[in-house]
């Protein structure tokens, strides 16, 4: 039988999640010209719960700030879909990226000051109007500012107060992650896991602590599905277009690796996203790929992933074929800039 599901960690522990998650950013996060409707977007989310094996809640993955203003339009459209259906409430797993520092019209960096966590949880709960329990809630990066340990503890202190269940974390180092888990277990870390951003940090330090890892962005961004093949495939306003990868003199040199990993889609008879997705999957049971999804045949593609089994002559394909080709570009802005992603 295949494991559809999947455990997550710490304090968490006893939750079962679908094997494959959802991101909610791109509902919001899109070019202004062309809006998702609610009925599109809550379309996607309720066929994805809909599909959850029995027992297994879906775990949606939000921000404070994902929305172009960088407001809480994403939260308020998760209000929106909890109050036209309620008992969806309890068969989803919450996880918000808040913490970010705020100037007029634009985030800040990092901010994990005691006052500004206090604020962002504050802001995500009432966004969501008690139409739905923050379930788990990480600060979008590491503030360097502040030591990790000052930082959980205050995380914690706001557990207590119950103002939202589990502490999880985004982009952190290893030993990052092991000086957090000692003050608070924590119950997730959120790392980028694709076929083409699988770094040496993403690798330690999970297994042992039993952190469940929510590999965000396991489609490339996009780009693995094959449906980018140059700038003009992405519209005025997709933020794709400040990151490295997806400049046209990048993407000519990396479209070989999507080419061969269609290829190998096309043999197994699945779509080369659900190889993508499939082979993030089975990089461990601890290991949930969390792609984005607006759409409900999105969706359900991406949660079909969760029953494919990659045979031993796929995973060795696959890694002569990452072993053939240099990815070119960083996975956000830069290498500088990439690096301070990182603490």
């Amino acid at each position: 039988m295949v494991q559809n599901t999947a455990k997550l960690g710490g304090t968490a522990s006893g939750i079962t999640v679908a094997k494959i998650a959802q991101g909610l950013m791109m509902m919001t996060l899109r070019d202004p010209k062309h809006p998702l409707s609610d009925e599109e977007a809550f379309e996607s989310i309720k066929a994805g719960v809909d599909a959850c094996p029995p027992g297994a809640k879906m775990f949606l993955n939000s921000g404070e700030f994902y929305s172009y203003d960088f407001s809480t339009a994403n939260l308020q459209l998760l209000a929106r879909f909890f109050e036209k259906y309620p008992d969806y409430a309890d068969k989803t797993f919450l996880s918000v990226k808040g913490a970010i520092g705020k100037s007029v019209g634009k985030p800040g960096g990092p901010d994990t000051s005691p006052e500004n966590l206090r604020r962002s949880v504050d802001t995500i709960n009432g966004a969501l109007r008690g139409t739905k329990k923050l379930d788990l809630f990480e600060c979008a990066r590491v503030d360097q500012k502040y030591p990790i340990e000052d930082t959980i503890k205050a995380l914690a202190a706001l557990v207590q107060e119950g103002k939202f269940s589990h502490i999880g974390m985004s982009e952190c180092k290893a030993e990052t992650l092991r000086r957090a888990h000692a003050v608070h277990p924590i119950a997730v870390v959120e790392i980028e896991v694709s076929l083409w951003s699988y770094e040496e940090e993403t690798k330690k330090g999970e297994i042992e602590l039993g952190v469940a890892v929510a590999g965000y962005s396991p489609l490339g961004r996009g780009f693995l599905t094959g449906s980018i093949k140059s700038t003009s495939d992405l519209s005025d306003g997709d933020y794709r277009r400040m990151l490295t990868r997806f400049k046209d003199e990048y993407i000519k040199e990396n479209i070989a690796i999507v080419e061969e990993l269609k290829a190998l889609a096309v043999k197994r008879n699945i779509t080369p996203a659900q190889l993508a997705i499939a082979w993030v999957a089975s990089l461990g049971d601890h290991v949930i790929p969390l792609p984005g999804s607006s759409s409900k045949k999105r969706t359900l593609e991406n949660l079909a992933a969760g029953d494919i089994v990659l045979t031993d002559a796929d995973k060795a394909q696959i890694d002569k074929i990452l072993s053939s080709h240099q990815v070119k570009g960083d996975r956000y802005f830069g290498n500088d800039a990439a690096a301070h992603l990182w603490g």
